[in-house]
């Protein structure tokens, strides 16, 4: 058992690992060239890299702390199968005769899941995990390069953040295409940490963030529609701050893009912003390519260490971090969450209408 899904592979002309490219490789450059609108995922090259320092070294009983946690998740589901087909437990509870519905009782049952991983995680070393974001097809190269160059010289680079990831686009055109992105951090359990990112994140960027999963979790298959309902983050932003904190961290952003400069003669921030819009969209459109069609000139080049099998595309992914293909399934995450049933996860916000061009 291996997690290739969270290893930075660093010798791929779609990973740009700071130690090891910056004096030959400018970033600007390799955000130029690779640009997440305009690569495609032919089953070698589903993620975009940008890695600021090597993370947490990975142990060697890596294999024994997935079966242990599978083992969990395992048990789990067939305690809440259990639970479902139980007649002797009602769907809703009686405070009168003290008995606890099957939610409630099925809920108790993946927290008591969810301890035990974070159990498992800490007492492995293996904590690392990353805050997940999602963007439309006609923003995700803007969003994706300020994040990049935050994570290696700006604002993220101050934090416990050490790599990113952004997902490339499907084999074929899909209306309402949401790229997943990945900001990674070596512990999901400090939370100080994780609320350090999570605050430049909002303060810096404006994002929409929806949630924090642990390696682990993925490494073990936990989805939002995991038949364990275990939920498949371990934190949402709110539970950090207010939801309102977070709503006023986004607005100071995108007011701040339309503050004019102070200084005399100078640019605004909100003029460089339309400047680097009107240049990412002067691009080609999007076309199909052939096996040896590629911005590096080798298709040999784009076999990189976390390629899935060709034929299985994203087969390997989590459903959260796999590429949102329609926003509209927003509207039933968010009812399927109230009732406790499914994750936890935030969906993407709705993309806004407008191919590429």
């Amino acid at each position: 058992m291996s997690n290739k899904e969270d290893t930075i592979p660093l010798k791929n002309p779609y990973s740009w690992f700071k130690p090891q490219d910056e004096a030959t490789t400018p970033l600007d450059n390799y955000l130029a060239k690779c640009r997440p609108s305009m690569v495609q995922d032919d089953g070698t090259k589903p993620w975009i890299w940008a890695t600021r320092e090597s993370g947490p070294e990975r142990r060697d009983d890596l294999s024994e702390t997935l079966v242990e946690a599978t083992a969990v998740l395992d048990a789990t589901t067939k305690k809440v199968e259990d639970i479902q087909n139980d007649a002797s437990i009602p769907l809703r509870a009686s405070k009168k005769n003290g008995t606890k519905s099957k939610k409630e009782v099925r809920e108790q049952v993946q927290t008591d899941a969810a301890e035990k991983l974070q159990e498992i995680s800490i007492r492995r070393k293996y904590c690392n995990g990353k805050w997940l974001t999602f963007a439309g097809g006609d923003k995700v190269d803007i969003i994706w390069s300020s994040l990049a160059k935050s994570l290696i010289n700006g604002p993220l680079s101050s934090t416990a953040a050490y790599c990113a990831k952004v997902s490339t686009c499907p084999r074929e055109e899909t209306p309402h295409y949401q790229h997943v992105i990945c900001i990674y951090m070596p512990n999901v359990y400090d939370k100080d940490s994780v609320k350090e990112v999570m605050k430049v994140l909002l303060r810096h960027h404006g994002m929409n963030l929806s949630g924090v999963k642990s390696d682990l979790y993925t490494a073990i298959g936990i989805k939002s529609k995991h038949p364990s309902g275990v939920p498949s983050t371990v934190f949402k932003a709110t539970d950090f701050i207010k939801d309102s904190e977070i709503k006023e961290m986004k607005d100071a952003f995108f007011a701040n893009l339309k503050k004019p400069s102070t200084v005399a003669g100078s640019s605004t921030k909100a003029e460089t912003k339309d400047k680097d819009d009107k240049k990412m969209d002067a691009k080609p459109t999007l076309k199909k390519k052939k096996q040896n069609e590629d911005p590096f000139g080798s298709a040999s080049e784009d076999e990189g260490d976390d390629a899935p099998t060709k034929g299985k595309q994203n087969d390997s992914e989590d459903d959260d971090e796999k590429p949102r293909k329609n926003a509209k399934k927003k509207a039933a995450t968010r009812k399927r969450s109230r009732d406790g049933s499914d994750s936890d996860d935030e969906p993407p916000p709705k993309a806004k209408r407008g191919a590429r061009k």
